[in-house]
């Protein structure tokens, strides 16, 4: 009896966990809309990496206060596909798409992207360790982004994101001229969809956005 309420409580926790995480991710939206700098950082580890050899989470609160005062003049920020799994009891991944609107001057820049997160249960709360950004395309909303260097912010060129590289799959599949000759491949485990997606693949990239 006693390993199958141990069984209940571990599930129990789990569901609990992964609606506190989903909630984590809106909680950033929103306040980072709302140019709530302070409620944003909290949603962050103590010891966040805030880019430069900075840590913490006033250093990661200053960084994006001056970052979204010179480029935004407005932002919304809209959760799409969100996927959570667990590392173990305090540690977890995600993949979590985000649509997102952007007043910049003159125009209005729409972008389409997602989030590799990592997060970290501290002192009964979860929040996130870190968030690495990986960008399909950014663009007027009059200038539909076809072709290549879908990243087209004004007054800058335009230069490829990283929407794809963290998976190989995607270079495998059009590096190909028709359907995989490879037995597929075993389902993966009930906690390691993305992580087996990755398989190990890794990007640099140090800050958050």
């Amino acid at each position: 009896m006693g390993d199958d309420l141990n069984d209940i409580r571990a599930r129990l926790d789990r569901l609990e966990s992964r609606d506190e995480i989903r909630q984590l991710v809106s909680k950033y939206s929103l306040a980072l809309d709302m140019r709530d700098m302070d409620a944003m950082a909290n949603l962050f580890v103590a010891d966040v990496p805030a880019g430069g050899g900075r840590v913490g989470r006033q250093a990661l609160r200053d960084w994006l206060d001056d970052t979204m005062r010179k480029q935004f003049d407005g932002t919304s920020h809209h959760v799409g596909t969100t996927i959570v799994e667990f590392v173990d009891a305090d540690n977890a991944v995600g993949v979590v798409y985000s649509k997102n609107e952007h007043e910049t001057g003159a125009e209005w820049v729409i972008m389409q992207m997602m989030y590799y997160d990592t997060y970290r249960r501290d002192g009964g709360r979860w929040y996130f360790r870190r968030r690495q950004p990986l960008y399909w395309y950014a663009t007027d909303l009059n200038k539909p982004p076809v072709g290549q260097r879908k990243m087209r912010w004004p007054g800058r060129e335009p230069y490829e994101g990283a929407f794809h590289a963290l998976f190989p799959s995607w270079k495998e599949f059009w590096s190909r001229q028709g359907a995989s000759n490879v037995p597929i491949a075993e389902p993966a485990p009930l906690e390691a969809f993305i992580e087996t997606m990755r398989r190990g693949a890794e990007i640099h990239a140090n800050r958050v956005r």
